[in-house]
């Protein structure tokens, strides 16, 4: 059988997908990931680039000139999946031709797409091959496919429905997708280099501090406020491709990309932007976190995790010596992040869903 991935060209787009096509790659599966963005380490799995028109920047421009109302709701993480769904809408037009060019020369029996990569359902109607949507958001994915679908970029469109669905949102998060089929989120960064210290216990507890790889307005950066408020906490916070790095505490150091599904097992905590992948991340390491509600889904983001009780949701510019403290003491934060964690352990792994995936080509 020969799957493509679609991701839009953006790390969070990507990574999330890149467990299960490993898992059908290890099965027998000839696997080629379509997306568009480097990343250190894609687990040697073939890709290729449809994202040469592809700019998410210059689609939130048109949508906000059109729409300034929805565009400043977007900003405060109010709009919901109106903006978003006009802002992918737009975006997936440009990968819809590279795409079935990709496919016509690949003859994929099977498309996988994430949540805002439509361009792979419409490609898989064209081709009357069948499509999955994996969920990869803590959005409900049908959702997000809906506003996608319907936006105003893609209405005079024929959007076929998937086939099949993948959840990953733990359930005591919020309940699959009616007919989902669930699939453990397994955290996957991208790769990077440890450093030797970072391999080594630091003798107190260690904070690992993230931010987006996109910029742009409340991207949400807690870097600052934790360099502001970390010279008094009893903790070692390691800051991840952090923006500057002057005046830094003693406690504080920096590192580039480093690969955070293999050391947020060994964290004490973990305070990043709110991205899903993130907070997933955290969850399933069951360390206690810290997020920043922002832009996009950051809010809703920020306040599921904190409604759970594994986290505090922070604005950046609040986050103080208190908040710090909180997230190394509060045990019941710890408790409901272990809770969740062996929530995660017990859904299916990617592995288990490839035969899912078989039989929709096998019929």
């Amino acid at each position: 059988m020969r799957i493509v991935f679609v991701a839009a060209p953006l790390q969070g787009h990507l990574l999330p997908l890149i467990p299960l096509a490993a898992a059908c790659r290890d099965a027998g599966h000839e696997v080629i990931l379509a997306s568009g963005v480097d990343v250190p380490d894609v687990r040697g799995l073939r890709t290729a680039d449809i994202g040469g028109s592809f700019s998410l920047a210059r689609a939130a421009i048109r949508v906000s000139l059109r729409r300034p109302g929805l565009a400043r709701s977007e900003m405060k993480g109010t709009a919901g999946h109106g903006f978003v769904g006009e802002l992918f809408g737009r975006a997936n037009l440009a990968l819809v031709d590279p795409l079935m060019e990709l496919a016509r020369r690949e003859r994929p029996d099977l498309i996988v797409f994430e949540s805002l990569s439509e361009a792979g359902a419409i490609v898989a109607g064209r081709l009357a091959i069948p499509s999955v949507l994996q969920e990869n958001t803590l959005w409900p994915a049908p959702d997000l496919f809906q506003a996608v679908i319907t936006s105003s970029a893609l209405a005079g469109l024929d959007v076929p429905a998937p086939e099949l669905t993948i959840a990953v949102t733990p359930p005591s998060m919020r309940p699959a997708p009616a007919g989902a089929l669930p699939m453990r989120p397994v955290p996957f960064s991208g790769g990077g280099a440890i450093p030797g210290w970072l391999r080594e216990p630091a003798g107190k507890p260690r904070v690992l501090v993230s931010r987006s790889t996109l910029t742009g307005p409340n991207d949400g950066d807690p870097g600052p406020a934790v360099i502001a408020a970390a010279g008094g906490i009893d903790a070692e916070f390691v800051l991840v491709r952090p923006a500057g790095t002057r005046g830094l505490p003693s406690n504080v150091r920096a590192v580039d990309r480093v690969p955070l599904d293999e050391l947020l097992p060994r964290a004490a905590a973990f305070i990043h932007h709110a991205g899903a992948g993130s907070v997933l991340g955290g969850l399933a390491a069951g360390v206690p976190q810290l997020a920043v509600p922002g832009a996009g889904d950051r809010k809703h983001n920020a306040e599921m995790l904190a409604r759970r009780g594994a986290g505090l949701a922070v604005p950046a510019d609040a986050i103080t010596a208190d908040h710090l403290n909180r997230l190394l003491t509060d045990q019941s934060v710890r408790t409901a992040a272990q809770e969740v964690a062996a929530e995660i352990a017990a859904m299916p792994a990617p592995a288990a869903i490839v035969p899912h995936l078989e039989k929709l080509v096998s019929g």
